[in-house]
């Protein structure tokens, strides 16, 4: 059968088409190929940065746990108290379900908490007996001059509100701003609760240390006016084990 001018060009036009679809079929391969090569480029920068930032986080905890020990070396009887309460706090952060427990920032404020008793005279640090109000005044100064001297250290961030506010109380009769209830920073918070923890169950020259249990029972006498209810409620969570092995690992 003899074929039409109009065969012939729809031919034509059918064979081009088909040129055309094996030439897109073929950019599309080219740009699927690109595309997989800058994913894999992309994975490989964020595999390198996620190792740089776990080697800069690491280089920041240990000159940051180098720092509390300096601080807490004037003191024999504390041990690695700082160590110990940041191990505490961050347990217990966990068991309130917070972020906190994955934020370096806060644990870099639970080792720092006492860094401004480097300003604080051995005779006040050390008094056997009751302070005077100057001496008292002097002493709750510590939580200010923590923040002055970490002022300009941008890593630490949030850490710095644990560093000023540990000593505040739910009730408001803390200090240095009497700040109450959630006012006050959660980290400072939780860090009231671990700090006392460690602060009963610690041998100390003028007493000896408390069971754990005894311990939380003076915690939990403390809800509402020293410490946060939901906080204590939290701890109250947290299990004999992992707390006593805090105690006996880090010493």
């Amino acid at each position: 059968m003899e074929v039409t001018q109009r065969e012939r060009v729809l031919e034509e036009e059918l064979a081009a088409l088909r040129a055309r679809i094996t030439e897109v079929e073929a950019q599309a391969a080219a740009k699927e190929q690109q595309l997989e090569r800058y994913a894999a480029d992309l994975r490989e920068t964020f595999k390198q940065e996620r190792e740089r930032s776990a080697q800069l986080r690491d280089s920041y905890i240990t000159t940051v746990r180098a720092l509390a020990n300096a601080v807490e070396a004037r003191d024999a009887y504390t041990g690695k108290h700082a160590e110990r309460v940041a191990a505490y706090g961050l347990s217990l952060a966990r068991a309130l379900g917070s972020r906190l427990a994955d934020d370096p920032e806060i644990e870099f404020g639970f080792l720092l908490h006492d860094i401004g008793k480097v300003a604080v005279p051995d005779a006040i640090l050390y008094k056997p007996e009751p302070l005077t109000e100057p001496e008292r005044h002097l002493m709750e100064r510590h939580t200010v001059i923590g923040v002055q001297i970490l002022r300009g250290v941008d890593f630490l961030g949030e850490a710095k509100a644990v560093v000023r506010s540990h000593h505040e109380r739910w009730d408001g009769k803390g200090y240095p701003d009497g700040l109450a209830r959630e006012e006050i920073p959660l980290a400072a918070r939780v860090f009231a609760v671990a700090d006392t923890l460690d602060a009963l169950t610690t041998d100390r020259p003028y007493r000896p240390a408390s069971p754990l249990c005894a311990s939380r029972e003076i915690i939990n006498s403390l809800t509402g006016t020293q410490f946060d209810p939901t906080v204590v409620e939290a701890f109250g969570e947290v299990p004999d084990d992992e707390l006593e092995g805090i105690r006996t690992e880090i010493q």
